[in-house]
């Protein structure tokens, strides 16, 4: 039976090719992979479809390159890359495409708590009732945890010590960050009234 064979090894150096066209080879390469890909992919796996020693990071920026002028791009988020719809196509998408679980659910309130847990990480939620002056309602921790925007983060070895709630990857996904160092400043969350709501909060 077919699905009894064994795949065939893919061959990496392609050398058989010639340089540009070996090139563009991994370059269709990586674009595959990350057309695939319903996460952002990490270099040490792009280069296990391209040649020993190709550089990863010229190939995707050529790739990049290539996509100017396309509906779509490529980010670095979350210590990989994804593709994704240009931003300027949004409004386009929202009136005829069915995103699905793609279109986050928060209001801005929610938007506020996940900065104070991204920038203050690991957070209790007493801590966030210090930084917000109320407490923080289990429905809204819990939201934000079935959008799969936030986790529990280290607790206390003492006996009874309280969860604390850190970002997930997916959390940078969301928000196109390559890594917490790509949070805004408090100036740029002020711009676009994300602190209005927890004025006391210390980011940046």
């Amino acid at each position: 039976m077919a699905k009894d064979r064994p795949e065939p090894e893919l061959d990496r150096e392609l050398s058989d090719l010639p340089p540009e066209l070996r090139w563009r080879e991994w370059m269709r390469r990586i674009e595959a992979v990350l057309f695939a890909s319903a996460s952002p992919v990490p270099r040490k796996d792009l280069a296990r479809v391209v040649g020993q020693g190709a550089s990863v990071d010229l190939l995707v920026e050529d790739l990049a390159a290539d996509l100017e002028g396309r509906a779509f791009e490529i980010a670095q988020v979350a210590g990989g890359w994804i593709f994704r719809t240009r931003s300027a196509y949004a409004p386009a998408i929202r009136a005829a495409a069915d995103a699905g679980a793609q279109n986050l659910d928060l209001r801005e309130f929610d938007v506020a708590v996940l900065a104070a847990i991204a920038y203050h990480q690991p957070i209790t939620r007493d801590g966030l009732k210090d930084i917000f002056g109320k407490e923080i309602s289990r429905d809204l921790i819990g939201r934000l945890h079935a959008q799969g925007l936030i986790g529990t983060g280290p607790r206390s070895p003492r006996r009874g010590a309280p969860y604390t709630f850190v970002t997930t990857e997916q959390f940078l996904v969301a928000f196109g960050l390559e890594s917490l160092l790509d949070l805004p400043d408090r100036e740029q969350l002020e711009d676009a009234g994300v602190v209005e709501q927890a004025p006391q909060v210390g980011f940046g």
